[in-house]
């Protein structure tokens, strides 16, 4: 065949293998994008599995049973909890989040009163104006929205159910992945795996017990203050205590608000109060929970919240703090220690 044939067709077929290297490069981050909101329901059935995993080797630890019996009477032992607190505390709880809703727009009321008792200026209370009816308008569809979350109970059966599985025998995906994983960086990636599954552990023991100080030291501050419905704005702030730096501030804002309704003095007393707590949880709790898990700065934790939830929208925000620690294992392990070859004390290295 001439030489000036053969050219061309190199030519096509160089320019028809790029075009399918950009078609599938472009097509994967497609998928990746579509499937975003699939990755975070399996992380959190990871993150999940790593609790039952946890409590499964407790109990058989303290009973000497096999491991399946320990992770089903674990399974069991946890829901059983949960049923039994909504059963004693469900009807209490309900009742006191319907005195939050109904109590918040007469709060923004007071609020606004006593901003031009004064003497603020109208432009400023026109966007407190502007601020109240939005807050008055997501409390009076505070039912919507508890509805609309409630089509998400199909995608927690789903993390449940995967989290059991993986829980069960974690050996089979452990090994399923490394062999993915090409020889040379395989002793990496194990390692990378068991960095991980002890941060994760840490965070989640030291997480609950803030989670559980925090919103009993908010139930009871509150409940001392006079504050109305302290025990729901104290559950409030316990679960937001998941979320990091952000959550805390968003759990006072309906704190505050009901102490307005009470006086200024006492919503003054109330910011105090979870000015004293957040002192607490950051100088006390959070170190303790990163002594546990992995030190992560604070700075570092705030922006992965907002990315978190820029990328991946709620599911992002409460699943924040466990990614972090993920990422930033990997890139201890993967990066600084393997590829720069510095030494680092890594979370399970003792």
């Amino acid at each position: 065949m001439p030489e000036n044939l053969i050219e061309p067709s190199k030519r096509t077929a160089q320019i028809a293998a790029a075009t399918l290297t950009v078609v599938s490069i472009i097509g994967v981050a497609w998928l990746f994008i579509e499937l975003t909101r699939f990755f975070m329901l399996v992380f959190a059935a990871l993150v999940l599995a790593v609790i039952f995993d946890a409590m499964a080797q407790r109990v058989s630890a303290w009973t000497r049973m096999p491991r399946g019996a320990a992770l089903a009477l674990s399974i069991v032992a946890l829901l059983s909890a949960f049923v039994g607190a909504f059963t004693l505390f469900g009807t209490q709880m309900a009742r006191e989040f319907d005195t939050i809703a109904e109590s918040i727009p007469p709060a923004l009321t007071q609020i606004d009163a006593l901003l031009s008792r004064f003497g603020v200026s109208d432009s400023a209370r026109e966007l407190f104006g502007r601020g109240s009816s939005d807050v008055s308008k997501l409390m009076s569809q505070a039912g919507g929205y508890v509805l609309a979350a409630s089509s998400g109970v199909a995608d927690f059966v789903l993390v449940f159910v995967g989290a059991i599985f993986i829980a069960g025998d974690p050996g089979v995906y452990r090994r399923g992945l490394l062999l993915l994983i090409p020889q040379p960086a395989e002793q990496t990636a194990a390692k990378s795996l068991d960095d991980m599954s002890h941060g994760l552990r840490g965070w989640m023991v030291g997480q609950a017990a803030s989670s559980a100080l925090v919103a009993i030291l908010t139930w009871a501050g509150l409940a001392v203050l006079g504050v109305p419905a302290a025990g729901g704005l104290g559950l409030i702030a316990g679960l937001l205590d998941v979320i990091p730096m952000v959550g805390p501030i968003i759990a006072a804002v309906p704190a505050i608000l009901l102490a307005f309704t009470v006086s200024p003095v006492t919503a003054l007393w109330t910011v105090g109060l979870f000015l004293l707590i957040q002192q607490l949880q950051g100088n006390l709790l959070q170190p303790m929970i990163q002594k546990q898990a992995v030190d992560v700065p604070p700075a570092v934790l705030l922006f992965a919240v907002v990315a978190s939830g820029t990328l991946f929208g709620f599911l992002g925000v409460l699943l924040a703090a466990p990614l972090t620690v993920v990422v930033y294992v990997m890139v201890q392990r993967i990066y600084v220690e393997s590829l720069l070859g510095k030494d680092l004390s890594i979370v399970g290295d003792g």
